[in-house]
């Protein structure tokens, strides 16, 4: 039985990947996976023929012991990793209602009217430098998304679009890494404690600088780059599409994600309290502000934090959701035991690729290289179930870097690059030609960066 378990989540992981090949929702995919593998995981502990292992280390079976003691045992194991996914859904779903909220007030456009230059090689490093940035607090699939509407303001003609739009989802990813709410791998290795907001940025910014700036600087002498871009005036001009409220939303939206980390450091509270508390600050803010002169209240809906959540992408968050729960219940099934002590599947995974790999480092590279072809979140879920460093240990840090920015590699390998895919019609073997090496470049230059820090810093 444990064997048809794995071989069902090896066919729903795969059914995630060929997601636009099937033309199947990953959603759909992730919800099948995690609840036939519970159903199949509670039938087998029903009868006795498989145990589970709860995150003490405790074992169960109905065959062994009080079978009030055993069931007790598997419902509670089951509440404490639900109740783990959804410390993270809800810190999603409370920072995807904040940008919600700046978006429907317009007050992204306050940052594409600060955008003045012509030069195409300025434009690079300026947008380069805003995503790097901009999406280690909002994250970065939001980020690609602003930046690309913004692009088609900025550079008229598709043949250079995309070249800037395929650089902009390295500088997001990699801009994503070091911060604990700049993507949803680092949010989900923070809020489990895995690693701190300070430990993070102290330890993995400088690599990813390095994974951005390396692209950057060999791109810089590509054609493409070359030159002056026409702009289109009344098309520039966006000062006109700013609301009365824009600048104020911005600023408050952004400082109260900013605020989550101080909030978490002060009170010592889990990292959604402190995002329910910040989205809360930015509603309130939200019902007095005017959006524009004279403000009907017959039009407050059109700026209401009700249409913010509707705008919200709630299938991602029940993706993110399916994903959690089916590795949960990996983690879950006893497997084998190593040295005498009973161990989960996933943790079996983990001693079994270490004997075989016995250099960490390398292990972390692979795992960055596969989520350019896998989902970088079901690879990140397994590796905090796999492996019990301290918190802030270098390998967490490590995970964090290149699970978030090998994505890069290919289009379809991150959120990112998928939406600036859909966007800009980016065709997957353009970008695998033109765009492949760069992103490897700057991935090996930051992964190199990190482990010789490791090794002559730390």
């Amino acid at each position: 039985m444990s064997l048809l378990i794995i071989s069902l989540f090896v066919i729903g992981y795969i059914s995630i990947t060929l997601e636009h090949p099937l033309k199947l929702d990953k959603t759909v995919s992730a919800l099948l996976m995690a609840t036939v593998l519970w159903a199949i995981i509670a039938l087998g502990f029903n009868q006795g023929w498989l145990s589970i292992i709860d995150y003490h280390g405790n074992v169960f079976n109905m065959l062994q012991g009080d079978e009030v003691v055993q069931k007790l045992g598997f419902q509670n194991n089951l509440m404490h990793h639900f109740s783990k996914a959804g410390e993270i859904l809800f810190f999603l779903i409370g920072a995807m209602t904040i940008v919600e909220i700046i978006d429907l007030h317009r007050g992204f456009d306050i940052i594409k009217g600060a955008i003045k230059t012509t030069s195409k090689i300025k434009l690079l490093w300026t947008l380069g430098i805003l995503a790097f940035f901009l999406s280690a607090v909002i994250d970065n699939l939001t980020t690609i998304i602003i930046l690309i509407t913004l692009l088609t303001k900025l550079i008229p003609k598709h043949e250079y679009r995309v070249w800037y739009a395929s650089l902009l989802v390295i500088a997001a990813n990699a801009g994503g890494a070091w911060s604990p709410i700049g993507d949803v791998t680092t949010t989900m290795l923070w809020i489990d404690q895995k690693v701190t907001a300070v430990g993070l940025a102290e330890y993995v910014i400088i690599p990813s600088i390095l994974c951005f700036v390396v692209p950057f600087i060999m791109a810089s002498r590509m054609k493409a780059f070359k030159g002056e871009t026409i702009r289109k005036v009344n098309i520039v001009d966006t000062a006109s599409e700013r609301l009365l409220s824009s600048k104020k939303m911005l600023y408050v939206g952004l400082g109260a994600i900013l605020f989550v980390p101080i909030f978490k450091g002060v009170t010592g509270l889990p990292p959604y309290i402190g995002m329910l508390f910040s989205l809360a600050i930015v509603w309130l803010v939200s019902e007095y502000v005017k959006p524009v002169k004279n403000f009907n209240k017959r039009v407050n809906h059109q700026y209401s934090t009700h249409k913010a959540l509707s705008r919200v992408e709630f299938a991602s968050v029940l993706f993110f959701l399916g994903i959690l729960l089916a590795v949960s219940a990996l983690e879950s099934l006893q497997f084998g035991s190593i040295n005498g002590e009973s161990v989960g599947t996933l943790r079996y995974a983990a001693e079994s690729l270490s004997a075989f790999l016995p250099n960490m480092d390398i292990v972390i590279v692979s795992l960055g290289l596969l989520s350019a072809v896998l989902d970088n979140v079901p690879l990140v879920a397994a590796s905090m179930a796999m492996y019990d460093f301290p918190r802030d240990a270098s390998a967490w840090h490590f995970i964090a870097y290149c699970a978030g920015t090998g994505g890069s590699l290919l289009v379809i390998g991150s959120a990112a690059g998928v939406a600036a895919m859909g966007m800009e019609k980016i065709n997957f073997m353009w970008y695998l030609k033109n765009i492949t090496l760069l992103a490897f470049a700057g991935f090996m230059a930051g992964a190199i960066t990190f482990i010789l820090m490791e090794h002559f810093v730390r």
